[in-house]
């Protein structure tokens, strides 16, 4: 979310083949317990930050004629969930981003990818989220029970997941193989929603 330090790392970088914006903030609220600030925060980091690597890299990538920019998106794309309305217009807005930017730097010969993680319960995505939201003050009172009801629901959810490693194979997959379609769902859950 910082310019100077991503021009720092640009240049601590070097040449760059692949640049894969990964970094994201995890949300889960309903839209009225949901401050304007910290939706603020998710689109700076989740799709302006984004945003921001992919421009410093850009002028680099053009010069070459080559490059591949993969952007991690969210599952939560391709079904709607509950309580994830502001955590979901993060990532649908760097899907539509990414799919236009495709067909800007197609001149350039310039690839575009988007990978979609499913649930990841190994990752900090869930923790990094409770802590959030219980440092605002917990769920809007007249959702509480809606959400403790979902919440539970999550958890006893057994249908299989993503892991680390998936994302890790469909990242790799974005940065080598040419074939590679432009969404990439990574871990069963998330190729179940994509189908």
């Amino acid at each position: 979310t910082d310019d100077h330090s991503v021009r720092a790392a640009i240049e601590a970088a070097g040449p760059i083949d692949v640049l894969v914006n990964n970094a994201g903030i995890g949300w889960m609220n309903a839209l009225e317990g949901t401050p304007i600030a910290v939706a603020r925060d998710l689109f700076e980091t989740n799709t302006i930050g984004l945003m921001r690597l992919t421009q410093a890299v850009l002028p680099q990538f053009r010069k070459n004629k080559s490059g591949t920019i993969i952007n991690i998106s969210s599952s939560v794309t391709l079904r709607s969930l509950p309580l994830l309305s502001v955590y979901t217009a993060t990532k649908a807005a760097v899907n539509a981003f990414t799919e236009s930017l495709a067909i800007e730097l197609e001149p350039f010969d310039i690839k575009v990818r988007i990978v979609l993680p499913g649930s990841a319960p190994s990752t900090s995505f869930g923790s990094t989220a409770r802590s959030k939201i219980q440092g605002g003050g917990g769920f809007h009172p007249a959702y509480a029970e809606f959400a403790n009801e979902v919440m539970a629901r999550n958890q006893q959810n057994q249908a299989p997941r993503t892991q680390s490693s998936d994302v890790v194979n469909a990242v790799w997959r974005a940065a080598t193989d040419d074939n590679c379609p432009m969404h990439q769902p990574a871990g069963a859950d998330a190729i179940a929603w994509a189908s």
